[in-house]
Formats: structure tokens, C-alpha cells, sequence
């Protein structure tokens, strides 16, 4: 089934006939007969009642009809779009948990204000894990930790993070891997690029960090440390603004593992009008000279 046999499908039905419908698209009777025959074949019914002079529309070729349609009516929509170079239409965006908590209900509050033709549905995940979906281009972008080397991708940065390790209040001070040897460890899943940073903070140091245990949510794992079960490493901002005071204690780490950026990242052959408009309202509303266009 293609979009020329619903249009040679929809034209018989709203002409009742094949000459004239042949007329109308340009084409010969007989090509249209072989079309809409192979179409009845791959539905498996009939979409029309046969009579000498006239086609009519059989019960089942109705219901197709109002399908066919909009199907067409879609199809037309979306390549207006396409040819418009405005957003609109559908945009899979992928965040980091921190990224949505944080700093995507003011943007993507400007976002959908400015742009309301847009349909805006967001998928959380890990930075690898939504790096691939853009690869695979099941995501339109993704704002994920970087700088993100992918030879298929573009990216710009976008937000600027400071990561903390976080204790129960009455822990002795993190100062170095060593003094959380054998600790558990609450993070997301594997693919988590904050994990990753804790994980060779251990390794280059020659310590053993304790089990990780994977946590849901960063409310959950707040909760967690809380209790005196283990430690965490997460974005300052987040920490700010879901921890009451008192709640955790908060430790420094070295600048080459709390220093980090997210990056906005798209597919190089699929620069849309949407991921263009979020570029650009992301650096229109960024304090950070960095983000250039």
C-alpha cells in the first residue's frame, strides 16, 4: 500500500467512476484498475461494488475511505512542514533525568508557547542510551552529557553542571576515593555518564568502590543516602532543588570529574526546523557566551 493507491482510491470513490478519475489524475483507466485491484488483494476485501457503468463504494470501502483520507490529509500536512522550514508536527526529544528536572520546564515552557504547532513528547534516559536512540533516529535530539564523539552527530553545549557526591549528614568527609572505599553507590543504570565518572574516579585512585545499586529517580536515590545507606553522585543544581536543608551532606570532588556540560545532540543529516528552533531558544535564553550558533 503507498500513498499513490490511496489517492487513486480516494479519487474513484468521490468520482464514482474510473474514467473520469483516470481523467483527473492523468492516467489510463486500465492502470487504475490494476492499482486498486492490487490494493483490494493486500487488504483483503473489497472495496467497491461493481456495476456496469459505475463503481460504488461496498460497506467496508466506507470505513477504508475515511482512513485513506486521513492518511492523505497527513501526508500533505507533513510535507508542508517539511517544505516550509517552520517547526511543526512531531519532535521526540530525549533528556538526562537532571536535565528534565532542572532546566527543561522553563524551556520547553517557551518552547511550546512559541511554537505550539509543534507535538512535543519527551523521553527521559541515559546519556548512551539516548546518544543511540539519535543515532538510530528513534529521537529527532537529545540533551545528554558530553561532548559526545559520534561521527554521525552534531552537537552544541547547552548547560554547564557541577557534580557533588552526597552522604548522610553525619558522615566524615569524602576527600578522595579512599575514604568511600567499599561504600554502596546509588546511580541510575549502566550508560549513565555521572556513573562512569565515579566509576574511573575509583579506578585511577587503585580503590574498590562497594556495590552499585541502581536507583529509578534522583528522589528516590535522595532518599537513600539520607538513611545512612550509602553515597550518590549528582548534579549540584538537582540537589538544590529536591533536597530540604540538613537533609544530605554535600562533597567537593576534583574538578576533572565534577566539571561537566550537557550538550544538545542531533543526527548531521537531520538538522529539522525543530531542533534548529530548540538550538536556538536555548542560546537565546543561556547566560553562557559558549553556546555559540
Amino acid at each position: 500500500m503507498d500513498l499513490t493507491q490511496l489517492k487513486m482510491f480516494c479519487t474513484v470513490a468521490e468520482t464514482g467512476s474510473l474514467a473520469r478519475a483516470a481523467e483527473l489524475l492523468h492516467r489510463v483507466p486500465s492502470n487504475l484498475t490494476t492499482r486498486l485491484r492490487q490494493l483490494e488483494q493486500e487488504t483483503g476485501i473489497d472495496l467497491f461494488i461493481r456495476e456496469k457503468q459505475r463503481l460504488r463504494l461496498s460497506p467496508m470501502g466506507h470505513n477504508f475511505l475515511c482512513y485513506a483520507q486521513r492518511i492523505l490529509a497527513l501526508s500533505e500536512e507533513a510535507l508542508k512542514m517539511a517544505q516550509s522550514g517552520e517547526p511543526g508536527g512531531n519532535f521526540a526529544l530525549g533528556a538526562m533525568e537532571s536535565t528534565a528536572a532542572v532546566h527543561l520546564p522553563s524551556l520547553l515552557t517557551s518552547f511550546h508557547q512559541r511554537y505550539p504547532e509543534v507535538t512535543l513528547s519527551l523521553i527521559t534516559g541515559t546519556s548512551g542510551e539516548l546518544i543511540e536512540q539519535v543515532r538510530q533516529g528513534t529521537l529527532a535530539a537529545a540533551l545528554a552529557d558530553g561532548p559526545v564523539a559520534v561521527d554521525e552527530l552534531n552537537s552544541c553545549k547547552t548547560f554547564a553542571e557541577r557534580l557533588v557526591i552526597i552522604s548522610n549528614p553525619q558522615r566524615a568527609p569524602v576527600q578522595q576515593p579512599a575514604d568511600a572505599a567499599g561504600e554502596t553507590l546509588f546511580t541510575f543504570r549502566p550508560g549513565c555518564s555521572y556513573r562512569l565518572r565515579l566509576e574511573n574516579w575509583f579506578r585511577q585512585a587503585g580503590e574498590q568502590p562497594g556495590q552499585f545499586m541502581e536507583i529509578q529517580s534522583y528522589h528516590a536515590m535522595l532518599a537513600c543516602v539520607a538513611s545512612g545507606s550509602g553515597l550518590a553522585i549528582l548534579p549540584e543544581s538537582v540537589l538544590e532543588k529536591i533536597a530540604a536543608p540538613g537533609q544530605v551532606q554535600r562533597h567537593e570532588l576534583p574538578a576533572e570529574i565534577s566539571e561537566t556540560n550537557t550538550y544538545l545532540v542531533w543526527r548531521r543529516d537531520a538538522f529539522t526546523p525543530n531542533v534548529k528552533a530548540l538550538k536556538y531558544l536555548i542560546i537565546e535564553q543561556s547566560p553562557d557566551d559558549e553556546i555559540q550558533p
